[in-house]
């Protein structure tokens, strides 16, 4: 057979999974071709332009720690940032960043010209050219034939993608591009095992026409948190958001309209993502709610195009106008482009290798929402670990992956091949069994060493990093060793603050465990020549703060596991758990687990679920 091009590596698709792994694979040393429907859409923020979130800012600073770009893309086009969770611990505070969706694609495509070994095509793909159980390459509708040792096939919503507005449905891939039809016949003649999954968008609104005095501001941090470890500053002026509400007259006439909506209709047969509900969702299944919250959020500086965060839905186009209508604030707003719901195709990821690699087709590796997941951040880790295992592979490199207890992404890609989905996978703190240890500001020392030996991190950056690392460990043993006794004047100070016994020495952590005193205080109490940053400060302390809990917790993990057979009675009745949700007493129920392991395997099922499951075997 012949073919047009040669290359290492082929990624198929140029949204945010096949970014990140178009960029690893030929930053690594791969001979790298990315390609893409349109050239001018690499990076496009298809649904909500921002970044990060509860634990999704995890990941994407798993992603950094790794040499990922997704972090350093928004620090440079991000025009709202804020610390997500301040008022609770430090292991669930998450970054986010409302991004400038134009500049954030153009900075995209940038930084991929930029990169060594990668080649930008344009084109649609229609088959996978395979022979004897391995990926040849990959023949284009136009008929071009690219030659490939390892393809990355990250199609997001586009395999067969099929969008509904009311009753009108029409193949595409997102809003005003093709669906990709033929390679999702392909990939089915193959074997593969296909699923439905469903998402969805809110209608964009036209900024001058909403009354904004009519909302709550909700300004960015004066002080905002990068999500690159490299990144010294962010410069790019920052915005407001707004907080506005629904009302029960919207409530009411989405009601009388519900059999517009082809969620109800049955129009619709993929199943759609639990946390991220449409409208016609939460007016249906919460009906004792009056009100819905709504976020506003302009999408960048040069548009007047607002995001009506918490407003997806599928309803008739002419029918979202009213209801947008009916909202105070936007009596005289005007929808210019309108919601809709989605449907397409994904692969079971239990056919997946822990190297997201086919066990199919050698050669073939998945990434992003083919896999079953939804979210910018979990498409990104995961474009991040098949481009550098693609890499891998025909370089004659091992292959790479992460545990659970080191990475968010260890617990994705974990969840994804051992239990596979049943809806849209999204990734969250209590997801993760070892949270407290995989904090956001952990992310570098926890990973970047393994970015460094996989050639994603430079000299500079490994420079940087040791120099944190260093600083880092010398704040440590100055806070060990910081102690004052009844002589002290810093004693008395003390005892004067708290007004309680100190004992004899007190120790630095003994106050910060003690009185659960800030930062600031703190810093009082470092000797006038110790120069440490609040980030440093922050680290240190959160350390302290979790280290009684780390341990505890590992000695939980170990116990779940030893306890698999242990039976569950058929009678049980997991609604009379104390403390477990609704969520997870219908997984429970749907899958009937007749012992311990598997109901702790059964797909979405927290390690805190598992551990109020197990107590109540046990009693």
């Amino acid at each position: 057979m012949s073919f047009d091009e040669y290359f290492d590596v082929v990624v198929i698709g140029a949204g945010h999974a096949g970014c990140e792994a178009a960029s690893a694979a030929a930053r690594i040393g791969a001979q790298t071709a990315l390609v893409t429907l349109n050239l001018d859409l690499i990076g496009q923020m298809s649904c909500n332009p921002a970044i990060g979130g509860i634990a999704k800012g995890h990941i994407v600073r798993e992603i950094d720690a790794l040499g990922g770009i997704m972090g350093r893309v928004i620090d440079r086009t991000g025009i709202q940032f804020r610390l997500l969770n301040r008022s609770r611990g430090p292991a669930v505070q998450s970054p986010r960043a409302q991004a400038d969706r134009g500049l954030y694609r153009i900075e995209m495509r940038r930084m991929l010209e930029e990169t060594p070994n990668l080649h930008l095509r344009q084109g649609l793909v229609v088959e996978l050219v395979i022979e004897n159980g391995r990926v040849l390459g990959i023949e284009l509708q136009d008929t071009r034939r690219i030659r490939a040792k390892a393809v990355v096939v990250a199609t997001g919503t586009f395999l067969n993608g099929m969008i509904h507005t009311g009753r009108r449905t029409y193949a595409a891939g997102r809003a005003g591009e093709p669906a990709s039809t033929d390679l999702a016949d392909n990939l089915k003649k193959l074997g593969f095992s296909i699923g439905r999954l469903k998402t969805g968008t809110p209608p964009r609104l036209d900024g001058r026409t909403i009354e904004w005095d009519k909302f709550e501001t909700q300004p960015a941090d004066e002080k905002p948190v990068p999500f690159s470890f490299f990144t010294e500053t962010i410069e790019q002026p920052q915005i407001n958001c707004f907080i506005g509400y629904t009302s029960e007259d919207v409530h009411q006439t989405i009601r009388s309209n519900i059999h517009e909506s082809p969620l109800y209709s049955g129009q619709i047969k993929g199943i759609g993502p639990r946390y991220c509900p449409s409208i016609e969702d939460k007016v249906v299944k919460f009906p004792d709610k009056d009100r819905h919250q709504l976020f506003l959020e302009p999408e960048g500086h040069y548009t007047h195009e607002v995001y009506l965060n918490g407003f997806s839905t599928s309803l008739p186009a002419e029918l979202q106008q009213e209801i947008v209508r009916k909202i105070d604030g936007l009596n005289e707003a005007r929808v210019i482009r309108p919601g809709y719901a989605i449907e397409y195709d994904f692969i079971d990821p239990r056919s997946l290798t822990p190297l997201l690699e086919t066990v199919l087709v050698k050669g073939l590796f998945l990434a992003g929402q083919i896999n079953g997941t939804t979210g910018y951040e979990e498409a990104g880790c995961q474009g991040l670990v098949a481009g550098i295992n693609a890499a891998h592979s025909v370089l004659n490199r091992k292959g790479f992956t992460l545990r659970r207890d080191e990475a968010y992404i260890g617990v994705l890609m974990d969840d994804l091949i051992s239990h596979g989905v049943d809806e849209p996978y999204r990734m969250f703190t209590s997801r993760a069994e070892h949270r407290l240890s995989l904090r956001y500001d952990t992310a570098d020392t926890r990973l970047s060493p393994y970015g460094r030996e996989l050639g994603l991190i430079g000299d500079g950056e490994w420079e940087r990093f040791n120099s944190r690392r260093d600083n880092l460990k010398r704040l440590r043993n100055l806070v060990e060793q910081i102690r004052f006794s009844r002589s002290s004047e810093t004693y008395k100070m003390l005892h004067s603050k708290f007004g309680v016994e100190l004992g004899d020495v007190i120790t630095l952590p003994q106050i910060f465990h003690r009185f659960q005193t800030d930062f600031s205080f703190l810093r009082t109490l470092l000797p006038s020549s110790s120069h440490f940053s609040d980030v440093e400060m922050q680290t240190v302390f959160a350390d302290l703060l979790y280290m009684n809990y780390v341990n505890s917790q590992q000695h939980t993990s170990e116990r779940l596991h030893q306890h698999d057979n242990l039976k569950i009675p058929v009678d049980f009745n997991f609604r009379l758990i104390n403390g477990l949700s609704h969520e997870m007493v219908e997984r429970y129920e749907r899958h009937c687990p007749i012992n311990f392991g598997q109901a702790r395997r059964i797909p979405g099922i927290t390690p805190a679920a598992s551990a109020a499951l197990l107590v109540n075997l046990k009693v």
